[in-house]
């Protein structure tokens, strides 16, 4: 790639970068960032963001890859889940219960897929559902943290999981 900068003169004769090229080659620069690593990026945090969410709802199983802790078991939806459900959150339309469930698993099996890149778009858009549930009925005044989780979902559901997921690599194979 040629980024030809101009250079305007100063009053002692020498050369500066015009802001106007910098800024240009800035963009141009930027504009070279791949999209699958954005995609990798962000399936990633998102899918840590929901996760972490979903191990607070659950005893017996416990899974945190960034501390490395690991106890495998067989999951149940703890106590203080359906309280939460019950007492803090008053979802319409749904018992404590169910929601608490629903909940749990929406946060352990779509984080998942969303990491292996399987289903990346319906994985996404799951979590954008409950994002919305999240922002509307439960905690309306969070809309900036939201709104970011919106963002990212998003562009997963426009752009999918780039070339660094299992999606691409059944793609490649029907071709």
């Amino acid at each position: 790639m040629n980024t030809t900068l101009t250079a305007e003169p100063t009053q002692r004769g020498t050369s500066r970068l015009a802001p106007a090229s910098l800024i240009t080659a800035g963009n141009r620069a930027m504009a070279r960032i791949p999209d699958d690593l954005i995609a990798l990026l962000g399936r990633f945090s998102i899918a840590a963001v929901f996760w972490k969410s979903g191990q607070t709802k659950i005893e017996g199983f416990a899974v945190d890859l960034v501390e490395g802790s690991v106890q495998l078991g067989w999951p149940r939806l703890s106590d203080s889940a359906v309280a939460l459900f019950q007492y803090e959150y008053d979802l319409p339309l749904l018992s404590p219960e169910l929601g608490a469930v629903l909940a749990a698993l929406g946060e352990h099996v779509l984080p998942v897929l969303l990491l292996l890149g399987l289903g990346t778009r319906f994985a996404a858009l799951g979590l954008l559902i409950m994002t919305a549930v999240i922002q509307f009925l439960v905690y309306p005044g969070a809309y900036a943290t939201h709104g970011v989780w919106a963002a990212v979902l998003l562009y997963l559901m426009a752009r999918g999981p780039g070339r660094i997921s299992l999606d691409q690599l059944i793609g490649r194979q029907r071709t």
